[in-house]
């Protein structure tokens, strides 16, 4: 039998598989893998029963739903300011892993090279290497005691004129940290008079705290213009299970898009998009999601004031890092093991999201979790 070469063969099972079920195995809280324990809103459930009652079983257009197109762009539009053509630069995709690879593969060509900032969502590096590109890595700042930012001088200096694609991801997984209006200005300066073109992750774009604002690529048209915009609904509507996303674009860029999206998956599941076509009507439970999550992060940090666990900054994202130097001196991936098997609490070590495992002792935590699953998490830590 003719045996098959590998197109990823340094690629194995991810770091979220692995401590789940690790988790599993010991019986840990698991604040590893970044998903809800708790249901969604029943109205939501109910929408999507609706919709299959009434028909809505057959395969959509590839391009989504007309309906949630609809949904989208003006959910935009009152939100950002910006305003999408529905026929042509929304596409729904099967959840923003997709959408996020997809964009990759219509852009990139062998030889491209596209600028990653670390650490990364594990998705970006495999699908780059997929394309033939090639990856240009620029680590985030880490400071002795705050938090990671990106080195704006750093990326520019990484700029080419083989350079396609630059990879934004905010609020940032797995850091917490978010862009700024500043920040916006200097990626702005970076790519003016270029044809870099934005891939911009905004999949946590509901969940930015203490007031701020998310500072997504549709609030600027001149980096609208050039961006792949990436959003999820799983996040937003607590239902990762359903993987329902979108990617907003100009028309071109759209348009190449759709050409990959129309062969990797066709076209996404009905019955959820009417559903949450539905349910966006309401924009009260994304205008109440920021409210609704920084209750549960400022529950965990103040279960953990007074440990030996060293807090980071987390402004966005339902994650929360922290440093444990004062606990133990092992790495990252040793201590998350150690935290899972003898604390019962999982975490995800910080080392995995860079490509050279680069440890800096600090591990991540999900607190997306009902408020009893992060006390129990939180006393089983307090002991540490």
């Amino acid at each position: 039998m003719k045996q098959l070469t590998s197109r990823l063969p340094h690629i194995g099972t991810t770091i979220f598989s692995r401590m789940s079920a690790l988790a599993g195995q010991h019986g840990a809280v698991n604040l590893g893998q970044g998903f809800p324990d708790f249901a969604c809103d029943p109205k939501l459930v109910d929408m999507v029963t609706v919709a299959m009652r009434e028909g809505f079983n057959q395969y959509p257009p590839g391009i989504g739903a007309l309906e949630l197109r609809q949904a989208i762009a003006e959910k935009i539009s009152r939100v950002y300011g910006h305003h999408y053509d529905v026929n042509t630069e929304i596409t729904v995709t099967p959840g923003a892993t997709e959408a996020l690879t997809t964009a990759i593969l219509c852009s990139v060509h062998p030889g491209d090279e596209v600028i990653v900032i670390e650490p990364a969502y594990d998705s970006y590096l495999p699908a780059i290497e997929l394309a033939g590109g090639v990856p240009v890595l620029v680590q985030m700042d880490l400071s002795p005691h705050g938090g990671f930012s990106v080195p704006w001088p750093r990326v520019d200096a990484a700029v080419t004129e083989r350079t396609r694609m630059i990879i934004i991801n905010t609020p940032h997984n797995p850091t917490g940290s978010v862009l700024r209006a500043a920040d916006m200005e200097a990626l702005r300066a970076i790519v003016r008079d270029t044809g870099i073109l934005i891939l911009s992750d905004e999949v946590y774009e509901h969940m930015v705290y203490d007031g701020q604002r998310h500072e997504s690529m549709c609030r600027y048209p001149d980096l609208a213009e050039r961006s792949f915009v990436v959003s999820s609904f799983g996040k937003t509507y607590h239902v990762t299970g359903w993987k329902v996303g979108y990617v907003a674009a100009p028309a071109m860029m759209s348009l190449e898009f759709r050409k990959v999206h129309q062969y990797n998956v066709f076209s996404v599941n009905t019955p959820m998009q009417h559903g949450i076509a539905s349910y966006m009507a309401d924009p009260a439970p994304y205008v109440g999601l920021p409210a609704f999550y920084q209750h549960k992060r400022d529950l965990f940090r103040k279960g953990l004031e007074g440990s030996r666990f060293e807090l980071l900054p987390a402004d966005g994202t339902y994650f929360q890092c922290v440093r444990y130097d004062r606990i133990s001196a092992q790495s990252e991936a040793d201590f998350a093991e150690w935290l899972t098997s003898e604390i019962k609490v999982a975490a995800i070590p910080v080392s995995a999201f860079y490509r050279n495992g680069k440890d800096s002792g600090i591990v991540r935590f999900c607190f997306a979790k009902k408020d009893e699953t992060l006390a129990l998490a939180l006393e089983r830590l307090a002991r540490v």
